[in-house]
């Protein structure tokens, strides 16, 4: 069988840049070469992913002046002690302003990379590379990056739009279920924010996506691609649509930085933030309860926790939740649902209704 494979443009003018999706492009010079401007190279990766695949990116590089640095891996070391060892190296190796950065790994690689690219030297080039599925479809498209900070998650970063994104679905074969699982609930977020008919096919087609089904996962990994090239290419800096991208998220942030960054895996936690906003949605008249049904039902078929952690009182979910990238005016704005398919961005909802909500979720505190 002939696994298909894809290129998408994420349209922004001068700066837009390629997305390879298919097996074998993490190899292929021809992914690399025209978004290299000078002859110097470093591949920024971690201890997990540079043992399975910095010598095949090295040698798609073959013939420049290439270096690398190896991270710890994990969410817990997203933080600016972690960058710096990014910027030492290309310090210690006199690493230029023409130099080209190359994120090598899931969605802290990348993000941390091409935050190290927009400060160094005021701005140098960078090349995603993805090799989780979670980084596929999100965050490795879109020129978001950033570090966590211990009171808020991607609360330092900036914006800095890579020169090409090289999504080989060929690495999703070393993925562990776990982490293949965190990816399909960001899969499942395009369906939920803006694709309806998409949701529907991730529902007919599940089995397929966990039995890791090549022709599956292209497609799927596309049709996130092409919904999030859409949305960025509308709203680059993110001051409307492009907060649709959030759902769950200001949930799925609190769970994480309250139970520590790394207990639960980022789409784990923004699985659990999506029902909840599917929930406040219901409670709010705005959504069926069958459409909430239907979303607790695909995320957990996909092996996906759906039900909030019962560590955190509703006190610590609204001091957790303040701390998000959509506080506008001192006012908590959420991205909630109108249906499958229809999603909102908005301040304007009952607030005695979420904390209804924060009091049932927090159990006995």
């Amino acid at each position: 069988m002939t696994i298909p494979t894809g290129r998408l443009e994420v349209e922004l003018g001068p700066r837009s840049y390629p997305i390879f999706i298919g097996p074998g492009f993490i190899s292929d010079p021809d992914c690399y070469a025209p978004y290299i401007a000078g002859r110097q190279v470093l591949v920024v990766s971690n201890e997990t992913v540079a043992p399975l695949y910095l010598d095949a990116t090295e040698s798609a590089l073959a013939g420049l002046d290439c270096h690398h640095v190896i991270l710890p891996d994990g969410e817990q070391y997203k933080d600016l002690a972690t960058l710096n060892s990014i910027f030492d190296t290309l310090l210690d190796e006199r690493l230029g302003r023409d130099v080209t950065l190359v994120a090598l790994g899931g969605g802290v690689v990348g993000d941390m990379t091409g935050f190290a690219a927009a400060c160094y030297q005021r701005g140098v080039g960078f090349i995603q590379v993805p090799t989780t599925l979670l980084a596929q479809v999100d965050s490795s498209v879109g020129g978001k990056t950033g570090v966590n900070h211990a009171l808020g998650k991607n609360m330092i970063g900036a914006f800095h739009q890579p020169r090409a994104v090289i999504a080989d679905t060929d690495t999703l074969e070393t993925l562990p279920d776990r982490e293949l699982a965190a990816g399909l609930a960001e899969v499942v977020k395009y369906g939920l924010i803006r694709d309806a008919a998409f949701f529907d096919w991730l529902d007919a087609n599940r089995e397929r996506l966990l039995d890791r089904d090549a022709s599956a996962l292209v497609q799927a990994i596309e049709r996130s691609c092409r919904n999030k090239a859409e949305v960025v290419a509308a709203d680059e800096r993110e001051v409307g649509q492009r907060a649709f991208l959030n759902l769950g998220h200001t949930f799925g942030h609190a769970i994480e930085a309250g139970l520590g960054y790394g207990t639960w895996l980022h789409g784990e936690a923004i699985a659990t933030g999506m029902v909840l906003a599917a929930e406040l949605s219901a409670r709010l008249g705005w959504l069926s309860h069958a459409d909430v049904r239907r979303t607790r039902a695909l995320l957990s078929g996909f092996g996906l926790p759906v039900d909030p952690p019962r560590e955190l009182s509703a006190e610590r979910w609204l001091a957790l939740m303040a701390v998000d990238k959509k506080v506008l005016a001192g006012r908590l704005r959420l991205v909630l649902l109108r249906g499958i398919g229809d999603a909102v961005v908005t301040a304007d909802f009952d607030p005695d209704i979420l904390l209804g909500l924060l009091d049932e979720i927090a159990g006995d505190h």
